[in-house]
């Protein structure tokens, strides 16, 4: 049966009812499902080895390894009193391969370690790109412990006039990062942030993917990113963009940005999917300035991100988007939820990844039928 709700938008777009270049949604079941280590668990008692256990149990196939948890995990384990830091490179590797055989025993695939922040722009000399570097390659030894073959880079958040705009800057950066891990067969999923400085959106990710020109250089796309630039501001009445369009101006714009995104990316470049809702705060929208030391959407992002269905972003059409690529490669959920009013949450490790995986089958449903 045809999607008349989806013929009536593209005709309204001044696009032919008839969408031939869709590919059909099949084969959803066979998407392999992920979830971020570092964004589940509320108390300090939710330790690493539980919440692989929960993962695990709920019946994910992979972990997003969060730097954090390795180095709380490392931290954990030590046997002497010094505090290991996220410089600490050798101590991190020892631990990541403790955290491997923990995956191993529990049918875990560590799938990418992520978030590495920060990396591209710096100028020549500065003692920021040496520390850059020094970071990528002290990750590229803990990947190599972890036994994962991908590196999530998230867009630079850094003041625009410490790294400036130039992004011919960014993209020699990531060429030569590219290259550096391509030598140990490694990956690199780029990520829009929707507080980055200079690459808010996926097309800007994608822009940039294309200038690297690398075959081990991809995109990771993310429901909360792009919807959380382009669809949602957390500091407005609406909870929409308010830029002087109206709300079915933003709304139609989201449409054409997302049929856009299914005609444009090869599936093969979209390493993997991030999946995460957003609350409208509560009791009114963020402030426009910035918010411990974070950019509003920053903020936003590190608490207000529940499970798909339980906030206001549309999930769906992006989720969507993604499939029509033909890209059936890994979702992964990533999920920071401290409740709409930020003042967290208390729940059960097992009984919260059982919900994601409800989520799960609920968002391929509405894919299929959207």
């Amino acid at each position: 049966m045809p999607d008349l709700r989806y013929d009536a938008f593209r005709i309204s777009m001044g696009l032919p009812a008839e969408d031939s270049s869709r590919p059909p949604l099949k084969d959803l079941d066979t998407i392999p499902l992920c979830y971020a280590s570092v964004s589940i668990g509320c108390r300090k008692e939710h330790t690493l080895p539980k919440k692989l256990d929960a993962i695990s149990a709920a019946g994910f196939q992979a972990i997003e390894l969060g730097f954090p948890d390795l180095v709380a995990f490392a931290n954990e384990q030590k046997s002497g009193s010094k505090e290991i830091t996220n410089h600490d490179f050798d101590e991190l590797c020892s631990a990541a391969k403790e955290v491997k055989t923990m995956c191993d025993e529990k049918k875990l695939k560590i799938l990418i370690l992520q978030p590495f922040a920060n990396f591209e722009g710096w100028a020549d000399g500065s003692k920021e790109r040496a520390d850059a570097w020094n970071r990528a390659e002290g990750w590229m030894r803990v990947m190599e412990a972890a036994g994962t073959d991908m590196l999530q880079v998230g867009s630079s958040d850094t003041p625009e006039e410490k790294i400036g705009k130039d992004r011919s800057r960014f993209v020699k950066d990531l060429r030569e990062l590219a290259d550096m891990l391509a030598k140990k067969n490694f990956r690199i999923a780029y990520e829009n942030w929707c507080w980055s400085t200079h690459a808010p959106t996926w097309e800007d990710v994608w822009d940039i993917c294309k200038q690297v020109d690398r075959p081990n250089f991809g995109l990771c796309l993310d429901t909360f990113q792009s919807a959380g630039y382009e669809w949602a501001d957390p500091t407005t009445e609406s909870g929409m963009v308010e830029d002087g369009r109206s709300k079915e101006e933003v709304e139609k714009d989201w449409k054409v940005s997302c049929d856009r995104l299914a005609k444009t990316i090869p599936q093969e470049k979209i390493f993997f999917l991030q999946i995460s809702d957003a609350y409208k705060t509560k009791p009114g929208p963020l402030p426009k300035h910035d918010i411990e030391g974070l950019r509003p959407r920053g903020f936003w992002s590190h608490a207000y991100r529940p499970l798909p269905f339980h906030g206001y972003l549309p999930v769906v059409d992006f989720a969507r988007a993604v499939l029509q690529t033909g890209s059936r490669a890994w979702w992964s959920y990533e999920i920071f939820d401290s409740g709409a009013d930020g003042k967290g949450k208390d729940y059960n490790l097992h009984e919260f990844a059982q919900k994601a995986m409800v989520c799960q089958m609920k968002l391929v449903e509405a894919c299929g039928k959207a």
